[in-house]
């Protein structure tokens, strides 16, 4: 019986190796949330149509060498399933070690690039999530910005490269993921920021970022200058770094634009959002290269795993930066939200410290896909 474990299967999807995915879950849990990637196929069979024999199921799957990695919720299914193919005659058949719940929280490091005065800056791609995150360095210090749950990835690819985390940041208070910046600035001795207009309840200490404010790391002065920049959240603070890059939380992705509601504000804050995309980022240097927070289809994903754009080129291909009627711009974005992410009241409670979850209790908080997009479903609003 073979086996693949998430970061394998992360690592196909990455580097674009041919996949096939036989998912044995429910058929309501498939349409909400699964592996994806730009060559991936994938089916869904729902495990109980499998227990009496796996035959007609054949005509479904690959005829050819590819891997066939069946997957379910948790693992004991999938075992199931991928030893009844093999015993009908499939060669290379794997089962998804840990399911969906390892999947939801498997992290991939990749290297966006240079700094000019040294040193470099890497996206932590939580893909089975959709979430982003960040580390900066420059001489042996580092910065983490947007850290997930998961801290021990950002603790140990510090500690192989040889850099101490001097400075964790969050570019706002998250509601579709359990933030790791306060747990990982007390594990590493690091200054943990957050915006103060998203702090106003939170119950543990913290250094406000400002708008203009400049972060050091190392000596060759990286700086990060913070940019007030709301409309996913009040206190939302993006992020220039190096004057080469623009981190932009969940204001703008490469596809979509971030929603304005998940604190039950979204008449209000659209307001702050239009002016946010429309005046405060398009006076910055349409040469900038914006780095999310999340994306949400595998469309945005580049080669190595990469998301990430040109300010400039956003400006021409992302449809929420193409509404010029304010009135238009206020119901595409309104009348577009999708379902709130699973948990996320709770998930905000957690990130203010007024709640403690169990560690488990956290995983299921964050189970499934990131809902913090607004997509235009219409092209007739582009106007």
């Amino acid at each position: 019986m073979k086996k693949m474990t998430a970061q394998e299967v992360a690592s196909k999807i990455i580097y674009g190796e041919l996949l096939f995915i036989l998912d044995v879950r429910n058929e309501e849990d498939y349409a909400k949330w699964r592996i994806e990637g730009k060559r991936v196929t994938s089916v869904n069979i729902p495990y109980f149509d499998l227990l009496d024999g796996v035959e007609h199921a054949r005509d479904q799957l690959p005829q050819d060498e590819r891997d066939i990695v069946v997957v379910c919720a948790k693992e004991g299914s999938s075992r199931f399933v991928a030893e009844q193919l093999e015993e009908a005659g499939l060669k290379e058949v794997y089962y998804l070690e840990g399911g969906m719940k390892t999947w939801s929280e498997t992290i991939f490091p990749v290297k966006i690039g240079d700094l000019t005065g040294g040193g470099s800056i890497y996206q932590f791609n939580r893909i089975g999530k959709g979430c982003l995150s960040y580390l900066i360095e420059s001489q042996g210090e580092a910065v983490v910005i947007d850290a997930g749950r998961l801290t021990d990835v950002f603790e140990q690819f510090a500690l192989e490269k040889g850099f101490t985390i001097h400075h964790v940041l969050d570019t706002h208070l998250h509601a579709d993921h359990i933030s790791g910046g306060r747990a990982l600035s007390e594990k590493v001795g690091a200054t943990y920021y957050l915006p103060p207009r998203d702090a106003e309840e939170v119950t543990y200490s913290y250094e406000p970022l400002l708008e203009g404010e400049t972060i050091q790391v190392g000596q060759a002065r990286i700086r990060i200058q913070s940019l007030y920049s709301p409309g996913h959240t009040i206190g939302s603070t993006s992020f220039i770094v190096d004057d080469q890059y623009l981190l932009s939380g969940d204001i703008l992705f490469v596809d979509s634009i971030g929603r304005p509601d998940l604190a039950g504000k979204a008449e209000d804050w659209v307001r702050d959002l239009r002016e946010t995309l429309y005046e405060r980022y398009s006076a910055l240097s349409s040469e900038l290269i914006v780095l999310p927070a999340h994306y949400s289809k595998i469309s945005e994903m580049g080669d190595e795993g990469r998301v990430f754009a040109k300010l400039g080129e956003l400006y021409q291909s992302n449809a929420g930066l193409q509404v010029a009627n304010q009135e238009v711009f206020r119901k595409m974005v309104t009348d577009n939200l999708p379902p709130q992410p699973h948990a996320y009241q709770e998930v905000r409670q957690t990130n203010m410290g007024k709640m403690t979850p169990s560690a488990e209790e956290q995983r299921e908080m964050e189970m499934g896909p990131n809902r913090c997009a607004v997509h235009d479903s219409s092209e007739s609003r582009r106007k």
